[in-house]
């Protein structure tokens, strides 16, 4: 068929009207939409801008908050001894190996005393006589270390990086609710001798201590520290936690302390409640207790919060000991301090199960707050 046989069949007046209608409509719609567009897009791009702007200001602030092992700089090279508290040992145990990962070029060796139970005393006594480089420990300098550092030619720092709560612990099966700090100082200094004394049964106490001098953790009620000395003459003493606990599942009216992550959650002990008033007593566990027929297959977490806020009356502090003597080990040692004031070593101190210490200030010497 030809163009020419084909028939044009002429449209209806109608029709030719809906088409231009449909045609502007259409025309309408394109302009609408253009003038729209037109319209928000200096907007959009202003928004646009400032969320930009936002973002890049969160990032920013990020990179300058977040610290981490790999952003401490002028670390010493080479290896280097340190000891110290058996408190610290799992942070030693997170922080070490990420330490050796990201950080090869310090190498840090843990060196235990020879003659002498691990601890704070015997790790500072090793600092003093050039054992180790720094040191780690959960009490605070004595006096007596600190004139012995003069008198040697240096000067001994602490700088605390955390907190850690020192729990009471006795005989799984005996029967008494809580201690007073005041009645947990007079057991130790032979004033209560007694359950019976203390609202418990009438059973001998048999208060087991390690040596202060050694210890992780002394007795410390407002200025007075009860050292051997002050101790009473029933102290049994033992050569470490370990030990005490095998002796106080052995022992019916048998108590000791010692760092709270450490014994909280041990099933063959238990902890006891601590207050400065018998009305007001905290336990060092996540409440509800677990009691030891339950244990192992429930554990007592420790009370972190109680410890954080303060309503828990005893803690100790976990301080870096530094050997000012403008020497390697100074150098070492306020490099360590470095690397746990960073985010990723107050995580590390926390995923450790203790309370890290945002607050880097030097501590002034001679004005450390009490324990308790």
């Amino acid at each position: 068929m030809t163009n020419d046989s084909r028939k044009r069949v002429p449209l209806s007046q109608d029709a030719v009207q809906m088409i231009r209608g449909l045609i502007i409509g259409e025309l309408v719609t394109v302009a609408i939409i253009g003038g729209l567009w037109l319209w928000l897009r200096p907007r959009l791009q202003v928004d646009n801008g400032a969320l930009s702007s936002t973002n890049r200001d969160k990032v920013t602030t990020s990179a300058l908050t977040a610290s981490s092992f790999n952003t401490v700089k002028n670390l010493p090279i080479g290896s280097f001894n340190y000891g110290g508290s058996t408190a610290w040992a799992p942070i030693r145990q997170l922080v070490d190996s990420q330490i050796q990962v990201l950080r090869p070029e310090l190498q840090l060796r843990y060196v235990n005393p020879t003659n002498a139970s691990p601890g704070s005393g015997s790790g500072i006594r090793m600092l003093l006589d050039g054992k180790l480089d720094f040191t780690q420990s959960s009490r605070p300098l004595t006096d007596e270390e600190k004139n012995l550092a003069q008198q040697r030619g240096f000067v001994l720092e602490e700088r605390q990086v955390g907190i850690d709560g020192v729990a009471v612990v006795v005989n799984p099966a005996l029967k008494v609710s809580g201690l007073t700090v005041d009645q947990l100082q007079q057991i130790y200094s032979g004033k209560i001798t007694n359950w019976k004394q203390v609202g418990g049964e009438n059973i001998p106490i048999t208060p087991f201590s390690q040596h202060p001098e050694n210890a992780d953790v002394v007795l410390r009620f407002g200025k007075q520290v009860l050292d051997k000395q002050s101790l009473s003459s029933n102290v049994q003493y033992v050569y470490s936690t370990t030990e005490a606990l095998r002796r106080l599942n052995q022992t019916p009216g048998g108590v000791y302390y010692a760092s709270a992550r450490g014994v909280v959650h041990q099933c063959s002990v238990k902890p006891l409640p601590l207050g400065v008033t018998s009305t007001q007593l905290i336990p060092p566990y996540r409440e509800p207790f677990v009691p030891a027929n339950d244990c192992p297959q429930k554990r007592n977490q420790l009370n972190t919060e109680a410890i954080k806020n303060g309503t828990y009356p005893m803690t100790s502090k976990l301080f870096v000991v530094i050997k000012h003597n403008q020497g390697k080990e100074q150098q070492v040692g306020e490099a360590y301090l470095r690397l746990l004031a960073t985010d990723q070593g107050q995580q590390a101190i926390e995923q450790a199960g203790l309370i890290p210490e945002r607050s880097q200030e030097p501590l002034a010497r001679g004005h450390v707050k009490r324990m308790d």
